[in-house]
């Protein structure tokens, strides 16, 4: 029933233009942190011309350099659209909880859509576990990621039994800016292990089938069998799509129907802007990420 639905609104988005009682002149996607700006511009391309084509309007993608420019761009009503994470939407929730709608959610090969914050160190360190980073330097991505910190900075203390500040049981606590710039800090050995996401599915020598570390793989960043991996969260729920919620309903139908249908109209696509390999996407709603907004007030105390 969802991909009938989805198919009669791509369809009547791809044959005329949304013409809305209060008609849109752009539309502007932003695009989170977690590889460089021009990867994650050409990784979206697809998607931007794609936009274009069904709303018959110019559209712009942004890369900003942190988490919190999308966040603002979303809140500000300067961007339109972006794929969360989830700890990102909740932050997103707080400032203002009616500025975004979240619409769809990535699938996994599975049916699933979670996934987990990855804890990783070079092969050669000799590092294989939490235990063997006590006074080391452990690098994660930005205060607002998901995996790249809210959830480690809950699970991890879990486990070591003291607190993520600096001294405390790791000699350093690290933020590197964003997911690819924690790989290439791990791999470069300018940080001892670090954090990232993927699904967890699929082999490791892969970057796992989708995430950063396919990503990173992809891009030929890092070869995982210099890779360990050395702690996993538990399941995370997937990061949503979101739209701007002032938006006219016709361009949050099109835009919804396009993206939910990417799978069945271009696998690549699909495949470049969902970090590797899925089912695409289905709807999702507010009250699966209930969770992660508890999680985030609480650290907010």
């Amino acid at each position: 029933m969802k991909k009938l639905l989805a198919t009669a609104l791509m369809t009547t988005a791809l044959v005329t233009p949304a013409l809305a009682a209060d008609p849109i002149d752009e539309f502007r996607i932003g695009i989170l942190g977690g590889e460089n700006a021009q990867d994650r511009l050409n990784s979206n391309e697809c998607l931007r011309a794609y936009t274009e084509e069904a709303l018959g309007v110019p559209v712009k993608l942004f890369a900003p350099a942190d988490y919190a420019g999308v966040i603002q761009g979303l809140v500000g009503g300067t961007i339109d659209m972006a794929w969360l994470g989830a700890s990102a939407y909740a932050a997103t929730y707080l400032q203002d909880p009616e500025a975004v709608e979240p619409v769809l959610v990535k699938i996994n090969l599975d049916g699933s859509f979670g996934y987990h914050s990855i804890g990783f160190a070079r092969k050669d360190s000799g590092i294989t576990s939490l235990e063997d980073m006590q006074d080391k330097v452990f690098g994660f991505g930005d205060p607002n990621s998901t995996s790249g910190y809210l959830i480690p900075s809950i699970e991890i203390p879990q486990t070591t039994g003291a607190s993520m500040a600096s001294g405390d049981y790791f000699g350093e606590v690290k933020f590197t800016g964003g997911h690819e710039q924690t790989i290439v800090a791990v791999n470069n050995g300018d940080v001892d292990a670090g954090v990232t996401w993927a699904d967890g599915q699929g082999n490791w020598e892969d970057g796992y089938n989708s995430g950063a570390l396919r990503k990173a793989v992809d891009s030929g960043i890092v070869d995982m069998n210099d890779l360990v991996e050395i702690w996993k969260s538990k399941p995370i729920p997937e990061g949503p799509i979101v739209l701007r919620s002032s938006l006219p309903a016709d361009v949050k139908a099109t835009m919804t129907a396009l993206v939910d249908n990417m799978y069945e109209t271009d696998r690549e696509c699909t495949y470049n802007i969902s970090a590797g390999e899925s089912l695409g996407f289905n709807p999702i709603g507010h009250d699966a990420y209930l969770s992660i907004i508890e999680a985030r007030k609480a650290k907010s105390n």
